[in-house]
């Protein structure tokens, strides 16, 4: 029994509460059309399974990825299969993002968010006293660029951009010089000019174009968003109620479970079923963001912002790509939408986070004295 105390001294149920009622109000949301889909009962399965996978990822002992190989060798591994799903994975919606394993499929674009998380943790906390040379701005970046190109192509715009937006949030924390930051802009900037000429596709452009103008093409590109800000708007204060929404129930707002549930949320909920949506996305951020307070070294510490910074791209982008504020890139809302790789990733995110917090009160200096915490 002591042991078994032991290995989940760092469990938090105030953080496994935020994600699991996030969780069902997403499986609420769903279970409203269940006469069309059967979207409810496979993430009810994926939830199950989700929260397993975080009870055993709380077990192991981290310390071990402050060290050696095992991060480099298996972020070549998720980068291999970020190569091979472009050669053998199944087309969905016109991109070719996931591989078909049958009763499942995996979308290693998810997986590859914790990685880089993970990647980019290790790379600062061995650095952080070095930070401010800006070579060490380009080597992250490189990593990240791996992960985003491959994405980019596949193409997963809406992953994509989550992936920058990670890296971005951890040179951040991890102090980079406001002139450096300048010239990321600027070269962010130039890029973009790159892409649209010579990268970005047709439908692309226009979801930007749409974007910019909301009512040029209603019929055409502008749809989904159009058809998604009337969902959010027509839910007013107290909401249509549950199950009475009609934009998804009538199918006049496409992929409700996935690109736009908080539209269908919205409509239903209204605006009170938003700010709870808010207050429970907010408690997993704030114990996130404690966790990372109180941990024992900067590994710890950037791991668990990294792991905040993923939610919140992924929440912001989502949302304001629903309200009509960002493009229609196709991105979740974390442990809301439906899908089976995206729920699992991020418990084991939360799970790890909780594995990391065993130690925290070992020490405050490195074990391995390989790094030094930074004082906030």
């Amino acid at each position: 029994m002591q042991q078994i105390k032991t290995l989940f001294r760092g469990f938090d149920g105030w953080l496994l509460f935020g994600a699991l009622m996030l969780s069902f109000l997403g499986l609420i949301t769903m279970y409203t059309h269940t006469t069309q889909t059967s979207f409810f009962d496979r993430q009810l399965i994926w939830l199950a399974l989700a929260t397993g996978v975080l009870l055993l990822a709380v077990i192991p002992d981290y310390r071990f990825l402050r060290t050696g190989n095992i991060v480099f060798f298996t972020y070549l591994a998720v980068l291999a299969s970020l190569i091979l799903v472009l050669f053998i994975g199944e087309v969905t919606l016109g991109a070719r993002s996931r591989f078909d394993l049958g009763i499942l499929s995996l979308q290693p674009s998810d997986p590859a968010k914790l990685m880089l998380i993970i990647v980019l943790a290790k790379y600062f906390a061995k650095r952080h006293e070095m930070i401010g040379d800006f070579r060490h701005i380009i080597v992250s970046g490189l990593y990240a660029l791996l992960f985003f190109g491959l994405v980019f192509v596949q193409p997963d715009f809406g992953s994509a951009i989550i992936l920058f937006f990670v890296w971005l949030g951890m040179i951040l924390v991890a102090g980079i010089k406001f002139r450096h930051l300048a010239t990321v802009f600027l070269l962010g900037a130039v890029a973009l000019g790159v892409m649209w000429q010579f990268v970005f596709l047709d439908y692309q452009k226009a979801r930007i174009a749409t974007f910019l103008d909301p009512l040029s093409d209603i019929q055409g590109a502008g749809y989904n968003a159009y058809q998604s800000t009337v969902a959010v708007g027509a839910g007013q204060i107290w909401g249509r109620g549950i199950g009475y929404g009609t934009q998804s129930k009538f199918q006049f707002l496409p992929e409700y479970e996935t690109d736009f549930i908080f539209a269908a949320f919205a409509e239903e909920w209204g605006l009170i079923g938003v700010l709870l949506l808010f207050a429970l996305f907010a408690l997993v951020i704030w114990r996130l963001l404690k966790h990372a307070n109180e941990a024992a070294t900067n590994f710890e510490r950037l791991f668990a912002v990294g792991v905040a910074f993923l939610f919140i791209a992924h929440f912001f982008v989502h949302i304001g790509m629903n309200i009509g504020l960002l493009p229609v890139t196709g991105t979740t809302v974390p442990f809301l939408s439906y899908g089976g790789s995206h729920l699992v990733t991020e418990f084991v995110a939360l799970g790890m986070v909780m594995g990391m917090r065993r130690y925290q009160s070992i020490s405050r200096e490195s074990v391995l004295g390989e790094d030094i915490i930074l004082e906030p």
